[in-house]
């Protein structure tokens, strides 16, 4: 029998106190090198090395321990018939249910409030609340998370929190009293009573709000139903986002009136998508093109891979439960609270762009056809004129589908990813006004240094030059059949903490290029946002230290050479075009609301 190693004592130790502090005998505790994560009553939190050191024990415990309290401590019904059912005041609304929770089961166990803030350490790394400069670019959540905790434990906020927390600490004093809610901290029934009012003081939701009579039902229902009948409420269901956010009134109301007018655009755009699921254009008939398949362009590479087996291509609702997704979307739209501008700006010229190519022209000074009225004057002012006639003619327009894909990799973290997400939300969101099919993708790795790719060419034997050893994941954020208000849930995953990793940019871009040759539209718009060159550990420490780069300068001059895809890329913080002939470098979020307008519209321009 083999020997148990310091590694295993640590996991029985570990899975005990998980049962005994949730009082669930049928607990089970995984480990895994993703993020961390509950599903009922089952566990995975980050896995240590074997060495055990300190940080990441005291990492695994944290998370443990806290999926354990929330286990014993919260009721899931309870929470989601009180749960109010915008996204950002949702997101408060778990925080503060969290932060009772911990403060709840930390009580008197100085080791547990211990292993707690280790864990909140490990979260606010990716946090958006460590890099505000401003108030607007502080997630609430965050905030009233930290400050709760705080006035429940009397445990200052990390250290990393306190610029940020600091910027909206005043404000959001002045509204609450959030010292209030500890006088209910063993009555969760009491104490979500107290977070709504917190939420209405706030101005989050309205007073004496009905509950949702189900968790996930809120923002999804909401969605559907109202792209029939309720398209200026939503508007001003969205507009209350601006007002959890610390802005002028008058700023407040306009933003509400531009959110109001794109979502019923929106909303009439996916009517009109979903009603006619059988037109394929006002000609009536499909695109007529030979079906010739696209060379393989893999024999022309002087790239392998050690092995397929552990790949995966995932859904994003795959990754994560509703409950978080829905909290991960509400960070998301919190970003954008204060780019209102910039969607409404990016919106209006992107849709004339395209339109413009949809629009019908005129032949004038016909001899028959419709009546030019606008001609009548020339006639009246000399009888001897001829009437003249004007006939309608189509300008041709080819259907079009684009694909966004971006990179989650371990170098996007924090504002890079925040910036892809909201120039992949409001791109899609144009683009769909217009008739036009989106689809978003994500490319990264299952898991740092090589994941069991690594561990079958270790097993082999380390043999040279084995090609890419890593095992890739891609994420499927959005179909392109789909409409972007069934799938503006899933974007919130590229908030979450441990999904960024490494990068293999060539294979996702052949990967995205495969998907888009199976299309039926006629004109292909593939999209790469990327901070630039790829990077995987475990492939260049045993290839050369270009192998991935020269794959991915392979695949891009294949593909704008020789396929029919139009490739054009975005660089988040640094300059793509070294790789891509066709590409914009944004530098901040910002700067959608400027001259980057144009020139993200003109990559939609026919060459």
């Amino acid at each position: 029998m083999a020997q148990e190693t310091p590694l295993d004592r640590f996991k029985a130790v570990l899975g005990g106190t998980a049962r005994a502090l949730s009082d669930e005998a049928e607990l089970e505790l995984a480990y895994t090198a993703d993020a961390p994560a509950q599903s009922g009553k089952h566990l995975r939190v980050p896995m240590p090395a074997r060495t055990l050191p300190a940080d990441q024990v005291a990492e695994a415990r944290g998370f443990a321990d806290g999926f354990a309290l929330r286990l014993r401590h919260h009721d899931v019904a309870m929470h989601a018939r009180g749960a109010p059912a915008e996204a950002t005041a949702r997101a408060v609304y778990d925080a503060i249910e969290d932060a009772r929770v911990e403060a709840l089961g930390s009580r008197g166990y100085q080791g547990i409030a211990d292993n707690l803030a280790h864990a909140l350490d490990v979260r606010l790394r990716t946090d958006p609340i460590t890099r505000a400069r401003n108030k607007s670019e502080v997630p609430l959540a965050s905030a009233l998370g930290l400050m709760v905790r705080e006035a429940l434990t009397g445990r200052v906020p990390p250290v990393e929190a306190e610029p940020g927390l600091a910027l909206v600490r005043d404000w959001i004093g002045e509204k609450t009293d959030l010292g209030a809610l500890a006088l209910a901290l063993d009555d969760q029934q009491s104490f979500q009573a107290l977070a709504r009012k917190v939420l209405e003081q706030l101005e989050l939701v309205e007073g004496e709000q009905e509950p949702q009579d189900s968790d996930e039902g809120g923002e999804d229902q909401e969605g559907e139903e109202g792209q029939d009948t309720d398209a200026p409420d939503e508007g001003d269901t969205e507009g209350s986002d601006g007002e959890s956010e610390v802005e002028a009134r008058g700023q407040q109301r306009d933003d509400q009136s531009q959110e109001g007018e794109s979502e019923q655009l929106e909303g009439d755009d996916i009517d009109d998508a979903e009603g006619e699921p059988g037109d394929e254009g006002e000609e009536g008939m499909q695109p007529v093109r030979p079906n010739r398949p696209v060379a393989d362009p893999h024999a022309q590479f002087d790239y392998k891979v050690w092995t397929e087996r552990f790949d995966e291509v995932v859904a994003a609702t795959d990754l994560c439960e509703p409950e978080e997704l829905v909290r991960l979307r509400g960070y998301l739209d919190q970003q954008l609270v204060h780019l209102q501008s910039a969607v409404s700006k990016l919106a209006n010229r992107l849709q004339r762009r395209l339109m413009a190519q949809q629009s019908r022209s005129w032949d004038f000074d016909q001899e028959e056809g419709l009546l030019d009225a606008a001609r009548l004057a020339r006639v009246v002012v000399n009888p001897t004129q001829s009437l003249s006639y004007k006939i309608e003619r189509d300008t041709e327009f080819r259907d079009t589908v684009v694909t966004l894909l971006i990179d989650n990799s371990g170098s996007m973290r924090g504002r890079p990813i925040s910036i892809a997400a909201i120039s992949a939300d409001i791109l899609a969101r144009t683009l769909e006004r217009c008739g036009v099919k989106t689809e978003i993708l994500g490319f990264t790795t299952r898991a740092w240094k090589g994941g069991q790719s690594r561990e079958t060419w270790l097993a082999a034997g380390r043999p040279p030059q084995p090609g890419r050893l890593n095992d890739v994941r891609h994420i499927v954020y959005k179909r392109a059949d789909e409409p972007w208000r069934r799938a503006r849930t899933a974007l919130g995953l590229m908030m979450r903490e441990g999904l960024l990793k490494e990068n293999i940019d060539g294979e996702a871009l052949m990967w995205a290029h495969n998907r888009m040759i199976a299309r039926p539209e006629e004109r292909r718009i593939l999209m790469v946002i990327s901070d630039g060159a790829p990077v995987d550990d475990s492939t260049l420490s045993v290839n050369s230290g270009s192998y991935l780069e020269r794959h991915l300068r392979q695949v891009i001059a294949w593909i704008e050479k020789r396929s029919p895809v139009e490739l054009v890329a975005i660089g988040i913080g640094h300059d793509v075009t070294r790789y891509y002939s066709r590409a914009v470098t944004i530098m901040d979020a910002e700067q959608l609301g400027g001259t980057i307008i144009e020139q993200l519209a003109a990559l939609f321009d026919a060459e």
